[in-house]
């Protein structure tokens, strides 16, 4: 399938393993460190790359240290970087990963603010069949333009998801509402779809993001993942037991899993699982890439797994 993510790119700088939680006066030791493409958005694209779909990245970065090094971690993956501009007078930004029992993200966004929607423009969406998009609140330049983005490829036949992600500004305004009502596949965690409707009920709240055009799905960690159906019956499907070493990323190995399912038209449940295994297995290593699955694997994993009912 031919996808085109636009959206940030930064490394991933990932400390796991610590003698302590970190405090403020207080320095501890980290046993493992590795430096990893980061990004919502490249961390997506690369696992939808491993599971053999056609993926081209759009972006800006800094001509820098990082964003060569990011760009280099895109095509080891498979994605398609023409697209990626990159500028010696941009910074490329870095997230710094703390994994404990948890993670803690601290994020410095340089050039994730500057990509627009008029960026990308409708030459370039009619290559592709589905277009994907994360980070918003981190991709401030592009949000404004969102909507139109959004509507300009679905009159072109695509299909659209969108992964909000965490607010660190703390803003959720009522404008992501529009970017919804635009989009094929909404892909949440349990916080996120709390915030937007209001109910911590996982099937009332994903009855109110669920339209005949959008399918709404909740990520929901160490219990899986949810979403509804034809008819309003709830899909649940449990969380996998791996040996987890860092969660840093998994939600977004989620989407690439369950995207690569939906977009093939193979059953709602089936493309939860795929998302889970995906998300799942990706954290198995350190940062958000390192241990995506290829088709092949996930293939294997999904047959192992267990059913979900109906």
């Amino acid at each position: 399938m031919k996808v085109l993510v636009a959206g940030e790119l930064n490394p991933d700088l990932v400390l796991a393993s610590l003698t302590a939680a970190p405090e403020p006066g207080r320095e501890v030791v980290a046993h493992e460190f590795a430096l990893r493409l980061g990004s919502s958005s490249a961390i997506c694209a690369s696992g939808l790359a491993k599971l053999g779909n056609d993926v081209a990245f759009v972006c800006k970065a800094g001509d820098d240290v990082f964003g060569r090094f990011c760009v280099e971690q895109l095509i080891d993956a498979g994605v398609r970087v023409s697209l990626v501009r990159t500028d010696p007078a941009l910074q490329t930004g870095l997230t710094v990963s703390i994994s404990d029992r948890d993670r803690a993200l601290i994020t410095y966004p340089g050039a994730m603010d500057l990509l627009r929607a008029n960026d990308v423009a409708d030459s370039v969406l009619a290559e592709f069949r589905h277009l994907h998009i994360s980070a918003y609140f981190l991709q401030r330049g592009l949000r404004p333009g969102l909507p139109g983005l959004f509507r300009r490829a679905r009159s072109l036949g695509l299909t659209t998801s969108f992964d909000p992600g965490h607010d660190p500004y703390n803003e959720w305004g009522e404008e992501i509402r529009e970017v919804f009502r635009e989009t094929s596949v909404l892909l949440l965690n349990e916080g996120e779809l709390e915030r937007i409707t209001g109910s911590g009920d996982i099937e009332r709240a994903l009855g109110q993001v669920t339209s005949d055009s959008t399918v709404a799905v909740v990520k929901l960690g160490a219990r899986g993942s949810a979403a509804l159906g034809a008819g309003g019956a709830i899909y649940r499907v449990p969380a996998m037991e791996v040996d987890v070493l860092d969660t840093t990323g998994a939600g977004d190995s989620f989407n690439a899993g369950f995207l690569h399912a939906w977009l093939r038209g193979w059953s709602l449940a089936t493309a939860l699982r795929c998302g889970v295994v995906c998300g799942s297995l990706s954290t198995r290593g350190l940062g958000g890439c390192e241990a995506q699955p290829d088709a092949s694997e996930l293939r294997e994993q999904v047959i192992r797994f267990q059913p979900v009912p109906p």
